[in-house]
C-alpha cells in the first residue's frame, strides 16, 4: 500500500509492433510534471522477436532511468486483424514482466475509460483526445504524434486515477 502524498512516476504505453508512444508523468503532492514522452519506431522489416527485444530493452531503460512506479496500459481492441492482436500480447506480457520486475503497480483502463478520464465524453473520437492532450502538453514531437497523444492520454488515464485513489483511501 502507498503512502498518501507520495510521489508516483506513471509510465503510460500504447504498444505497437511498429510505434509504441509513450509519456511519463510525475505526481508530488499535488503538483504533476511530465517528465518525458516519445514513440519507440521499429521497423516492419525486422524479426518480430528483434522488435519484442528492442521494445523490452527499450522500456526497460525508461523504467529504471525515471524510478518508474506504474505503468498504465489500455485494455487491447479486437480490430479486423487477429495476428496484430495477437502479437500486440507479445508486447503486453513483456510490460506485465516489467511491472513485475521493477514492483511497479500496473493499471488497466477501457478505451471509453481513457476518453473520458482525458475529454469527458467516453465516445470521444481520437482527433478529440489529441486535442485535449496537445491543450496539456503543446510541445510534442512532431513525428507519430498521435502514438504520443495516445500514450499521453493513458498515462493521464493513470494519473488522474490515482489521484483519485488517494482521495478515497
Amino acid at each position: 500500500m502507498q503512502q498518501k502524498g507520495a510521489s508516483r512516476i506513471i509510465l503510460g504505453i500504447d504498444p505497437g509492433l511498429q510505434v509504441s508512444g509513450y509519456g511519463i508523468i510525475k505526481k508530488e503532492g499535488r503538483s504533476s510534471y511530465l517528465l518525458d514522452c516519445g514513440y519507440l519506431s521499429m521497423s516492419s522489416r525486422k524479426h518480430l522477436s528483434e522488435r519484442v527485444h528492442m521494445f523490452f530493452t527499450f522500456f526497460t531503460e525508461k523504467i529504471a532511468q525515471h524510478g518508474i512506479t506504474d505503468i498504465a496500459l489500455e485494455t487491447p481492441f479486437l480490430g479486423k486483424n487477429t495476428q496484430s492482436f495477437l502479437k500486440l500480447g507479445y508486447l503486453r506480457g513483456i510490460l506485465y514482466l516489467l511491472a513485475h520486475q521493477h514492483t511497479c503497480v500496473l493499471h488497466e483502463f477501457a478505451p471509453r475509460e481513457v476518453k473520458q478520464s482525458v475529454t469527458g465524453y467516453g465516445g470521444a473520437s481520437k482527433a478529440q483526445v489529441a486535442r485535449v492532450v496537445m491543450q496539456l502538453f503543446p510541445k510534442l514531437p512532431e513525428q507519430k504524434k498521435e502514438d504520443v497523444t495516445d500514450a499521453l492520454a493513458i498515462t493521464i488515464c493513470g494519473l488522474w486515477k490515482q489521484v483519485y485513489s488517494n482521495c478515497t483511501n
